[in-house]
């Protein structure tokens, strides 16, 4: 009996843990801080200007209260800071520290290598091809009725 195709929100998230585990782990072993695949992804979804938690929330897929413990973890190891926000009092916005945007840049550089590794396994067209189809407009997720 054959097994059935894996469909592709699973491909992407079995790539998706291929590529967080080579990070973590390359970060680790570089004598980086250990983060979580929660708190990596928090950095992700930064915006230089800052950030709140309800929108790192929103942009990570988690809760408010998921992305808050995330932000506070990074807060204590040094990697994040609250500022005020100037468009909301109510509202602080979460930056990078000096220490956290050092950390992003290295971050950032260990991915283009593992990228590098990627497109040695599986070939360079094929990680151009990936990265073409996934940056084109998808538009509004469809309602579709279920068969």
């Amino acid at each position: 009996m054959t097994s059935p195709a894996r469909n592709l929100p699973r491909l992407l998230g079995d790539a998706k843990r291929w590529f967080d585990d080579a990070l973590l782990a390359s970060m680790r072993a570089a004598g980086e801080q250990p983060v979580t695949v929660g708190q990596a992804a928090v950095f992700a979804a930064l915006d230089e200007e800052g950030t709140t938690v309800s929108e790192l929330a929103r942009r990570t897929g988690v809760t408010r209260q998921t992305a808050h413990q995330a932000v506070h973890g990074l807060i204590g190891m040094g990697l994040l800071e609250q500022a005020p926000d100037p468009a909301s009092a109510r509202s602080r916005l979460i930056r990078p520290t000096a220490e956290g945007a050092r950390v992003h840049r290295r971050a950032q550089d260990t991915l283009v290598v593992i990228e590098g590794v990627l497109a040695e396994r599986i070939g360079a067209a094929a990680v151009d091809a990936l990265r073409e189809a996934l940056t084109l407009p998808l538009g509004e997720p469809p309602l579709v009725e279920a068969p």
